[in-house]
């Protein structure tokens, strides 16, 4: 339990060194919002690199059917 308890005691110093992306000062959601903002765009860069993903995935398939059966 020794290595264990050090092991915590490290994690806890990093993070108390740690730079967080909101001012201590604000309460509340006001708190969180750049990394409500940053989430918010992250789900929408992996909504669209999705779906581009899924389009040439579609187009790439369809491409080899027909060359493979024909029309």
């Amino acid at each position: 339990m020794g290595k264990f308890g050090k092991y915590l005691g490290e994690i806890r110093a990093e993070l108390k060194k740690a730079t967080w992306p909101w001012d201590p000062k604000e309460k509340g959601v006001k708190r969180y919002k750049q990394l409500i903002d940053s989430t918010v765009v992250l789900m929408i860069a992996m909504v669209l690199l999705g779906g581009y993903v899924a389009a040439i995935d579609f187009a790439m398939r369809s491409f080899m059917k027909f060359l493979t059966t024909g029309f």
